[in-house]
């Protein structure tokens, strides 16, 4: 009888130490997952607010060869010509929040431009609204050809600097995998003004490095050790080159920062949590207003 009972005990402790196991493994996936919101409930309010916005938005379709290129574009409301920003999305793709940072960029007085890095690549032949999941769409992103992405982006820089309400001055910005192809795109387009690079790693190589022709500002989080750590050589590199590369590291804030910054729904029923909210909405203000500054020396 007692060694039935200790068997029944034993279960019983199993049974309940399953929830804690599976909240451990849920903690432990992707590091990306905490700062990720693909679907659209999780990114409402990114798409609330640009749909009230009063900016003329539209779509466009920009040829690459064989490939066309899904684009959503803002204008500013302005009088006279402006300069344009090509917006580079982050790993989940041209999410509701994309566009949202695009309007608010139009809304400082830019035209602003996001392609979607993963037209037709979905699984129907659209983009990044085809994907089920943000591991589907993630995945699909880090497939995709380092010269097919280059290429798009160009096509798209081409496009917007030709329009008859642009400057002709064209600059890239781009956030987590944008932030990094942000940095790439310079390496490859010398007529850029500007790189604006959010949380993401530069160039390993000295050859590429040499290519870029324009200043490059970095935004990053203090929290965000991961991206960090490739600082030090980016400086290095980037210095010996003789080239302009400024970052700056946002104290507590964490990766995804100028997202999560503005997130209403980010977590904050414990003192981490809360704090990490505060530090990211503090860094996203302070690099708003130095990204909107950088701008306006173009």
């Amino acid at each position: 009888m007692r060694k039935a009972m200790m068997i029944v005990t034993v279960l019983v402790l199993l049974l309940a130490s399953i929830p804690a196991l599976a909240q451990s493994s849920a903690a432990a996936r992707d590091q990306h997952s905490e700062h990720m919101a693909f679907n659209a409930v999780e990114q409402d309010w990114a798409k609330q607010r640009t749909d009230k916005s009063p900016r003329h938005q539209e779509w466009v379709k920009v040829k690459n060869g064989d490939r066309v290129v899904n684009s959503f574009i803002v204008y500013p409301e302005v009088k006279g010509k402006a300069t344009a920003v090509v917006v580079i999305h982050e790993i989940m793709g041209l999410t509701d929040w994309v566009r949202s940072l695009t309007d608010q960029l139009a809304e400082a007085g830019y035209i602003a431009i996001a392609p979607d890095l993963l037209s037709g690549m979905g699984p129907k032949g659209g983009g990044t609204s085809e994907f089920a999941d943000r591991t589907a769409v993630g995945q699909a992103i880090r497939d995709l050809p380092p010269d097919q992405v280059t290429a798009d982006l160009n096509a798209v820089a081409d496009y917007v600097a030709k329009l008859p309400a642009c400057n002709g001055k064209v600059a890239v910005g781009g956030f987590c995998y944008g932030g990094g192809q942000t940095f790439r795109f310079a390496t490859n387009r010398p007529s850029l003004k500007a790189a604006f690079v959010f949380y993401g790693g530069g160039p390993e190589s000295a050859e590429a490095i040499a290519k870029i022709k324009c200043p490059v500002y970095g935004f990053y989080g203090g929290s965000d050790n991961r991206i960090n750590a490739t600082i030090p050589k980016s400086e290095e590199m980037m210095k010996a080159a003789g080239k302009t590369y400024e970052p700056v590291i946002y104290a507590g804030a964490g990766h995804g920062f100028i997202r999560a910054g503005e997130d209403p729904t980010a977590l904050e029923a414990t003192p981490e949590q809360k704090a990490m909210k505060e530090a990211n909405k503090k860094a996203r203000d302070e690099a708003w207003v130095r990204w909107k500054e950088l701008l306006k020396k173009l």
